[in-house]
């Protein structure tokens, strides 16, 4: 993995109070997608939230609309504030790269993370959702608009994100069982994100065991 991606988990661990100080509470414009979402899951669902930060907003929303949450961030410190913020759901401590948690999920989120990883734990990342998805579940995450790395900053220093061409995100959602719905390039609704929704479909024999992961620290 590149040393900018391999730098990510020590850099928000480091600004984690600072992440937490800019980050809306309150969804605004990721709201349309999240409506999206939440129509696609069942009363009372789970969610996996995957790079969740400090639970703002993404899954703040979820709890107050009565959806399970589970989140996992390679950060103590934003991990931290979950449990203090929200006692009732479950926070991991854990690299959402070797994730292995022993149940599915109705619905799975990468929103703003899982694009800081390196292209090729991005592919990696396709397992990790299969293994994690009950059959229908949505899965919405962000991305790049094209093929590249990219190097932005924060707290003043180098953020490093990448991403895979659209085609090649195509080919791996089907390849691991998901259907595309939607897909916007730099959606002006959305503050230029580029947003995936699919949802998985697949249910068989095939699919990976589960087991609990060991470098997950769980907490209530």
């Amino acid at each position: 993995m590149s040393s900018g991606a391999d730098e990510i988990i020590r850099l928000y661990e480091r600004h984690a109070e600072a992440w937490d100080r800019n980050r809306m509470a309150d969804l605004v414009l990721e709201r349309a997608w999240m409506e999206r979402f939440v129509a696609l899951l069942p009363p009372g669902g789970t969610v996996l939230d995957l790079g969740c930060g400090s639970g703002q907003p993404m899954a703040r929303h979820l709890l107050e609309r009565g959806f399970a949450v589970v989140g996992v961030d390679s950060s103590p410190t934003l991990i931290a504030k979950c449990r203090r913020r929200f006692p009732d759901a479950e926070w991991f401590v854990a690299d959402m790269r070797a994730l292995l948690i022993d149940r599915k999920f109705d619905g799975l989120i990468a929103w703003d993370s899982f694009f800081h990883l390196s292209h090729e734990d991005q592919k990696g990342m396709f397992a990790v959702f299969r293994a994690h998805a009950s059959s229908g579940a949505p899965l919405l995450f962000t991305t790049g608009a094209v093929h590249g790395e990219a190097i932005g900053s924060f707290e003043g220093e180098p953020l490093y994100h990448a991403s895979l061409a659209p085609e090649e995100y195509g080919t791996l959602l089907a390849s691991h069982g998901f259907e595309m719905l939607d897909h916007a390039v730099e959606d002006p609704g959305c503050g230029g994100h580029t947003v995936w929704l699919a949802q998985y479909e697949h249910s068989g024999s095939n699919d990976p065991p589960h087991l609990t992961a060991p470098n997950a620290a769980r907490g209530r």
